[in-house]
C-alpha cells in the first residue's frame, strides 16, 4: 500500500524529537544507509516526515534545502551539488507527491540519477491523498517503490508486485 501523504505530514511533527546525522561521514561510520531525497520544495512537511520514518528505520536522508551549502537561488552550482550528492549517497529516492510530479527540478534530477546509479539504488515513494488518488505512474513505475507493507512497516517492493516485499531496515 502507498503511503498516505496524511501519515507523512504526522509523522513531520516527531521531526524535532529525531536525531539526524549532521554529514555523510557521520552516518555511514554508524552503518546507517544514506539516501538522497528528490521531491518537491512545496512538500517541506512530507519530507520532514518521510526523513523522520526513515530515520526510525536506521536510515539518514539527505534533503537539499537543510544542507546550509546549498546556493539560496538554485542555479548551476546547485545544479553539481546536487549532481555530486546524488552520486555519493547510496540511494536515490523521489518522494511522488502532485508537486513533485510536476516539478521542472524532479524529472532533471530522477533522470540524472537513472545514469548516474544502478536501477535497485533509485526508489519511488509512493504516495495517496484522502480521495485515494496515487502518485508514483508513469515513467516512475520502472523503479522498485517503497509502500507500506501489510505489517505496517516500511519495505522496498519489485515493480508492480506487492508482494515479495523486503524491508527498508534490511536493505
Amino acid at each position: 500500500m502507498a503511503i498516505s501523504l496524511d501519515s507523512l505530514k504526522e509523522a513531520s511533527f516527531r521531526f524535532s524529537a529525531r536525531i539526524i546525522e549532521k554529514s555523510l561521514t557521520e552516518a555511514r561510520a554508524k552503518g546507517r544507509p544514506t539516501a538522497f531525497l528528490c521531491h518537491s520544495h512545496y512538500d517541506r512537511d512530507m519530507a520532514e516526515g518521510l526523513q523522520v520514518l526513515l530515520n526510525e528505520h536506521e536510515w539518514n536522508l539527505y534533503i537539499d534545502w537543510q544542507d546550509t551549502q546549498m546556493p539560496e537561488t538554485p542555479n548551476q552550482e546547485t545544479a553539481e551539488r546536487i549532481q555530486k550528492k546524488i552520486k555519493d549517497l547510496d540511494w536515490f529516492l523521489f518522494l511522488a507527491t502532485p508537486n513533485s510530479t510536476s516539478s521542472r527540478w524532479c524529472p532533471w534530477e530522477i533522470g540524472y540519477a537513472d545514469s548516474a546509479k544502478p536501477r535497485d539504488k533509485i526508489l519511488i515513494i509512493a504516495t495517496y491523498d484522502r480521495s485515494g488518488k496515487y502518485y508514483g505512474n508513469e515513467y516512475l513505475q520502472l523503479y522498485r517503490e517503497i509502500t507500506t507493507s501489510k505489517e505496517g512497516k516500511l519495505a522496498a517492493f519489485p515493480v508492480g508486485m506487492k508482494s515479495n516485499g523486503i524491508l527498508v531496515k534490511n536493505l
